[in-house]
């Protein structure tokens, strides 16, 4: 879907994506630990983590999880047709609420919270971002995430 800037002023409040599931697996687990030097057993040691572990075996990283959001954002959330770039500008509240075992499937949820303007050409948005777990009542992450949107000024409408 492609909006204009001129409609993310009347979708905030509304949910604008729910994601596609994911499948973390162990392979994807190893990955993140050689990418970011943690290799905690609890996270690359399905055997220890069984034996040793409160989970019952492997959990991705909680960065991990925190990660796979843009990829979540990818089948769903819409396109600001002006736009040139989104640049990712943190986080706030971020809370890691349950474990995401190796294999689970997790899919994220975005409500737009904040669309305002910033200068002439940076639109900054606000959303509110759960990421669920297949047949689990509570999230595994719940955060706000804070995006800017780079557009070219010539397009920014004149009643915003």
């Amino acid at each position: 879907m492609t909006i204009s800037l001129a409609d993310v002023p009347g979708m905030v409040g509304q949910e604008l994506s729910i994601s596609d599931w994911m499948t973390v697996d162990q392979t994807m687990i190893n990955l993140f630990a050689d990418a970011t030097h943690d290799h905690q057993f609890i996270h690359v040691d399905p055997d220890r983590a069984a034996m040793e572990g409160p989970f019952g075996g492997t959990i991705a990283h909680g960065f991990l999880t925190l990660s796979l959001l843009p990829a979540m954002t990818f089948n769903g959330l819409p396109n600001i047709r002006e736009q040139t770039i989104t640049l990712n500008y943190g986080f706030d509240r971020v809370r890691f609420l349950l474990p995401v075992k190796t294999g689970s499937r997790v899919r994220g949820r975005f409500l737009l919270l904040n669309g305002r303007f910033r200068g002439a050409s940076i639109l900054m948005t606000t959303y509110q971002v759960t990421v669920e777990l297949e047949h689990e009542s509570k999230p595994a992450l719940t955060a706000n995430w804070i995006t800017m949107v780079q557009f070219n000024p010539k397009d920014r409408p004149k009643d915003i």
